[in-house]
C-alpha cells in the first residue's frame, strides 16, 4: 500500500514560479510540497546566464531561493518524480506520485561526487546543450539542490566502481521506484514550458545543419560556467565572426501548430546578442525578426541600447537554411526593407529563437482544462489570471502562457495569496461544522 503524506497546499513544479509560491505559502506557516520531475529544483532560470533588461546573474538570483526552498522547515521537497494522478477528493486533492529511480539511496547520499570521478563512462551532458561530457552517474550540475547523485542506467557499463568508492554505501543497482499519495488542501500548477523542438521545422534543416544551435544552448555558450569557458562555434570549435538570430523560429508558425507569439523571444535574442557583442567585440550580429515586440518596463530601452551597441537589425523572414563553405550556413530570406526582394546571407553560426510550448500535459492525470494552445486555462484571465476551474487548483508562471521571468514570479505570488485565501476559508469552514 502506498505511503500517504499530508500538506496544506502542493507545488507542482520547481522552477522559479513554483518556488517563489512555496516560499510565500511557507512564510504563513503552511505546510508545503514541492513535486519536480528533474532531478534539481531551479527550473530554466537556473539554466541560463543573465536575465533581461538588467543583465544579472541568472544563477544569483535563482541559487538564493533554491537554498531558501531546500532549508526552510516548513517546505520539503521530492525531486526526480512523476505526477501520475491530481483528483479532487472531498476537501482535498490527492495526488499521486511516483519517485523514479535513481539508483542511490537519498538518505545515504552526501554529495561528494567520488562516483562521478571514478565512472569511466562519458556521455553528452544536456545542462551544457550537449556541448560537453558527464558521467553515467553523475549530479546534474554543481549547485544543483538537492546534491543527490543518479545513474544514467541506458549508458551505464555496471562495472561496479561507483559502488566500491562509494564512503556511504548509497549506490543500489537494484532500487525500485516508489509510489506514494500527497495529501493537500490546495494546489498551484507551476509545470513551466519547454521550447519548440528543433527538428519540427524541415525549412531549418530539422536540427541536422552544423553550427545552427537553439537559444538555450547559446545560453550555455554564453554562461560562466558553460562548456568551453568561451563561445566557440560547437562543430569545429572555431571562434565565430559572423552570428545571426531567426526570430520567430517555432513561434507565429501554423506550420509547427504554434500559432501564438512566445513573448520573449524578441527580448532574449537581444540580450545574447549584447552579451555575444562584449563576449566577442570584432564578431557581426544580426537579428533578422519579423516584428521587435519590447513590451516590459525598461524593454524598448533595451532594445535602442542594443542597436547603438552595433547590433545589426535585419526586417525579414528567413525561408530556409543550408549548409555553407567552411562550416558556415547560408539564409535565404525575403527581405523587407529596401525595396524587398528574396536574399542570402551566409554566417558562421546560426541562433533559432525558439519559442515556448507547454511543459507538461494533464490530460489523464488531472481535469483542469487546457486552452487550444496546450497551455493551462485560466477562468478569469482579466481580474484573477492564477484561477482554474478546478476548485482549489491554481496555476502560476509560463504553465498558463508564454511570460518572462518577471510575471513569473509576480503570478506565483498572485497564486500563493489566492491558496492562502482559500486555505484560511477552509481552514473557517471546517472549524464553524466542528
Amino acid at each position: 500500500m502506498s505511503k500517504r503524506l499530508e500538506f496544506d497546499a502542493l507545488i507542482v513544479g520547481g522552477g522559479i514560479a513554483g518556488l517563489q509560491a512555496a516560499l510565500d505559502l511557507a512564510d504563513q506557516d503552511f505546510k508545503v510540497a514541492i513535486v519536480e520531475k528533474d532531478a534539481t529544483i531551479g527550473g530554466k532560470m537556473i539554466r541560463l546566464s543573465k536575465v533581461f533588461p538588467t543583465l544579472d546573474c541568472s544563477s544569483c538570483i535563482t541559487t538564493p531561493k533554491m537554498a531558501a526552498a531546500a532549508h526552510h522547515e516548513n517546505i520539503t521537497i521530492f525531486t526526480y518524480c512523476d505526477m501520475q494522478s491530481l483528483v479532487r477528493n472531498g476537501n482535498s486533492i490527492s495526488a499521486a506520485v511516483r519517485q523514479k529511480s535513481r539508483f542511490v539511496e537519498a538518505e545515504k547520499c552526501i554529495g561528494c561526487r567520488q562516483c562521478e570521478y571514478q565512472c569511466p563512462v562519458y556521455v553528452s551532458d544536456p545542462e551544457q546543450g550537449g556541448f560537453s561530457a558527464r558521467k553515467a552517474i553523475y549530479i546534474p550540475f554543481s549547485n544543483a539542490i538537492p546534491q543527490i547523485a543518479l545513474m544514467d542506467v541506458e549508458n551505464c557499463t555496471l562495472c561496479g566502481k561507483c559502488a566500491k568508492v562509494c564512503p556511504t554505501q548509497a549506490v543500489n543497482y537494484f532500487q525500485e521506484p516508489e509510489d506514494f499519495i500527497i495529501e493537500a488542501s490546495t494546489a498551484i500548477l507551476a509545470t513551466g514550458f519547454e521550447l519548440t523542438p528543433l527538428e519540427n521545422k524541415q525549412q531549418y534543416g530539422e536540427g541536422k545543419i552544423p553550427n545552427v544551435i537553439t537559444s538555450l544552448q547559446m545560453e550555455r555558450l554564453l554562461a560562466p560556467h558553460g562548456p568551453y569557458n568561451r563561445v566557440l562555434r560547437p562543430a569545429d570549435g572555431m571562434e565565430p565572426d559572423s552570428i545571426a538570430y531567426i526570430q520567430c523560429a517555432g513561434s507565429r508558425d501554423k506550420s509547427m501548430g504554434v500559432s501564438y507569439c512566445s513573448r520573449v523571444c524578441c527580448m532574449y535574442a537581444i540580450k545574447q546578442a549584447m552579451l555575444l557583442a562584449g563576449a566577442l567585440p570584432l564578431a557581426d550580429i544580426a537579428i533578422y525578426y519579423m516584428d521587435i515586440r519590447a513590451f516590459g518596463k525598461g524593454y524598448e530601452q533595451f532594445f535602442q541600447n542594443a542597436m547603438a551597441m552595433g547590433i545589426e537589425f535585419v526586417k525579414a523572414k528567413v525561408a530556409t537554411i543550408s549548409e555553407g563553405e567552411n562550416g558556415g550556413v547560408r539564409l535565404h530570406y525575403e527581405s523587407q526593407e529596401d525595396g524587398g526582394g528574396v536574399t542570402s546571407a551566409e554566417h558562421d553560426l546560426v541562433v533559432l529563437s525558439l519559442g515556448m510550448v507547454p511543459d507538461w500535459n494533464p490530460q489523464g492525470c488531472c481535469s483542469v482544462s487546457c486552452g487550444s494552445d496546450g497551455f493551462i486555462e485560466t477562468v478569469k484571465p482579466k481580474i484573477s489570471p492564477t484561477l482554474t476551474d478546478m476548485e482549489g487548483v491554481f496555476v502560476a508562471g509560463a504553465a498558463a502562457g508564454p511570460k518572462d521571468i518577471v510575471d513569473s514570479i509576480v503570478e506565483a505570488g498572485a497564486a500563493a495569496m489566492e491558496a492562502s485565501k482559500y486555505l484560511t476559508t477552509l481552514n473557517r469552514a471546517v472549524k464553524a461544522v466542528a
